[in-house]
């Protein structure tokens, strides 16, 4: 089996600093998302993003990972802004995410829901072999953006 891919840094299509991984499509990889993006966070000085960027980290990645094809997705931290930045996963379904209402006694489908709560925006970007699910997190003073 191999090991996992690195982490790349690369200027993003907008110019923008981003960290991106290959990630398998298995319940480990939210917890490897999680981890970059805390590192990544920290390595920018936006530790008071952590918290939220990590609970939406968790929940694009394990939608991805349930209701996905394929064996791989794309986990992308991209920083759009002073105090902004924007975490995406790409797979291979065009299959969009749904947000739901749901009850108190329903163990899943909150994923987008939390999601919805903590970012100052989120959407689906159709792609030729799949689809981008992105969210942003930032200061309140960048919500206005």
């Amino acid at each position: 089996m191999a090991g996992p891919s690195p982490a790349i840094t690369r200027p993003s299509a907008i110019g923008a600093p981003a960290y991106t991984e290959v990630l398998t499509r298995e319940p480990d990889s939210a917890a490897r998302a999680r981890r970059l993006v805390r590192t990544v966070l920290e390595t920018w000085h936006l530790p008071h993003l952590v918290n939220d960027a990590m609970l939406i980290t968790s929940e694009l990645v394990s939608n991805t990972i349930n209701h996905a094809r394929g064996s791989s997705i794309r986990f992308t931290v991209t920083r759009i802004g002073e105090c902004r930045v924007r975490i995406a996963v790409v797979d291979k379904s065009h299959a969009k995410p749904v947000l739901r209402t749901t009850t108190s006694s329903e163990e899943r489908g909150r994923g987008l829901a939390i999601v919805d709560a903590l970012a100052v925006k989120w959407g689906v970007d159709p792609l030729p072999w799949g689809k981008r699910v992105w969210a942003e997190c930032a200061l309140p003073s960048e919500d206005v953006q």
